[in-house]
């Protein structure tokens, strides 16, 4: 898509006065005012609130981006797109699928919300933005709320307990570290006409009086009540809190924000947000009055999972993060490459922009008899990693993964090893201890694996390697040429289980 305005990096202060620089295009004209804002100590402090949200005018001036999105995927509606890949739960009204028809004449403007309970989003995160960057792709303008003011209270949507209060500086770091993530994944997709806001802007001034008498009237208790996360705590043990139950009201007086003051009229979440985002319409509906279709829409896509039903995301490590520095491209690759051929199709609709004519002839090929083992999983690794990281982020993935590979015939270096060291087990070996060690004895000591009969059991079933070479023989010792480039070795148990060995 040929972008519509240059595009320049922008450097602004978030409302906890540090600085993020967004890359943006010069048409969002980002202005900034001086305002003052009181922290603790009681000292007062400088910081710029941020016009962030294109005016009508203004967007007006992007339609030719908006047409070239659209005429990309052959001006298809995007409610059918998510529909056909499995990225559809719910719909607030079926009215949306007319209203986000003609995004050449009027594109709906949707958001969806993150709240900053981590410093990094995860790989079930990535559908919201997935499905933010549909609507873009489709013709239609994108908004990413990071939930500043909703993390303090904490959503009790799929949770049997209520969530830790979270420190100012933990808030402050998660926020910025979640908005650099949603910022760097949607412009490596050259989505350069989308805004990412925080919704303590509006939410730092709102006294308690006021939120009452303005939005609190036109609640109904018995409707808050109803909602299926609500009535799960109530009849839990652990019950639930005044404050968190004021949580769906928070989330939906977001949605009214927006509508109201940006002319966003959808939200979207994952299907545990159903409440949240119906107490959104709700309010739209009661206090502003909009005429019939022209109200707020909610939609809703279903959670990530696998086909034993677990939650695709989590590893027994952790969470999948979306974050470099909290998970490396090579990881975050193996991740999505180790996906069992169950799930593979299903998460190559749902987590990829490939075509589904190319989706359902690697569906036939994988049922071939000349089908080659893993090649529908590389092809979900290499597509959701350069999503994700980029090109340069999959380049480092796809190194790595090749030469750290057991018997591959590149050869290693230990800048290519120090690359995934945060993502293997490690240990410091002086010069005298390894070498003339034999390699069952190093196994052993460096805790790759627990005995040296295992070893020798591995061994002789072809699976015990030393810098990617296989290992045949009992005698092996650790030679000073063994050692790559003076600093390391590597020792791999099978295919996954390795030890860094640095030596000191």
């Amino acid at each position: 898509m040929a972008a519509s305005a240059a595009v320049a990096p922008r450097t602004v202060l978030s409302s906890f006065h540090h600085r993020l620089t967004f890359t943006v295009p010069a048409f969002l004209n980002l202005a900034t005012s001086s305002a003052r804002c009181s922290c603790g100590g009681g000292k007062v402090r400088q910081f710029s609130a941020i016009r962030c949200v294109q005016s009508t005018e203004e967007i007006s001036s992007t339609a030719g981006s908006t047409i070239s999105a659209a005429a990309a995927i052959g001006r298809r509606n995007v409610i059918d797109i998510l529909e056909e890949r499995g990225l559809l739960e719910s719909l607030t009204s079926d009215n949306l699928r007319s209203v986000s028809s003609t995004p050449e004449s009027s594109p709906v403007r949707v958001y969806c919300g993150f709240d900053p309970t981590a410093e990094s989003l995860h790989l079930g995160n990535l559908l919201g933005i997935l499905v933010l960057s549909w609507f873009h792709r489709c013709g239609h303008k994108v908004v990413a709320l990071i939930g500043g003011a909703t993390a303090r209270i904490g959503d009790p949507s799929g949770k049997s307990l209520e969530r830790p209060e979270l420190g100012l500086e933990s808030l402050e770091r998660n926020t910025l570290g979640i908005a650099s993530t949603v910022t760097r994944i949607l412009n490596s997709s050259n989505s350069t006409s989308f805004v990412v806001m925080n919704n303590y802007d509006w939410w730092k001034e709102f006294k308690m009086l006021d939120f009452l008498k303005q939005v609190g009237r036109y609640a109904r208790v018995g409707t808050m009540v109803a909602k299926e996360s609500v009535k799960k705590r109530l009849e839990s043990e652990q019950g639930m809190s005044y404050t968190e139950f004021t949580y769906q009201l928070l989330q939906g007086y977001d949605f009214l924000y927006l509508f109201q003051n940006h002319g966003v009229n959808v939200q979207i979440g994952g299907s545990d947000q159903w409440g949240n985002i119906t107490a959104g319409t709700d309010l739209i509906r009661r206090i502003l009055q909009p005429k019939e279709g022209e109200g707020g829409f909610g939609l809703t896509f279903p959670l990530l999972l696998k086909s034993d039903g677990t939650k695709f995301g989590k590893s027994e490590d952790g969470a999948i993060w979306l974050s470099p520095s909290m998970l490396s491209p090579y990881k975050f690759y193996q991740h999505l490459f180790s996906v069992p051929d169950s799930d593979v199709i299903k998460f190559l609709k749902m987590l990829t922009f490939l075509d589904m004519k190319v989706i359902e002839e690697m569906e036939l090929q994988m049922r071939s008899p000349g089908y080659l083992p893993n090649t529908a999983q590389k092809l979900l690794a290499e597509e959701v990693t350069r999503f994700v990281h980029g090109e340069e982020g999959l380049r480092e993935a796809i190194m790595a993964t090749e030469a750290l590979r057991p018997g591959a015939e590149t050869k290693l270096d230990w800048k290519t090893i120090e690359a995934i060291a945060e993502d293997v087990p490690s240990c410091s070996m002086a010069y005298g201890e390894v070498v003339n060690l034999s390699v069952v004895d190093l196994s052993v000591s460096s805790g790759l694996l627990e005995s040296k009969s295992a070893a020798r059991r591995l061994m002789k079933q072809g699976g015990l390697y030393l810098n990617n070479g296989r290992v045949d023989q009992e005698s092996k010792r650790i030679e000073d040429e063994d050692i790559v480039d003076g600093k390391l070795l590597l020792l791999s148990a099978g295919k996954k289980n390795k030890v860094i060995i640095r030596i000191s």
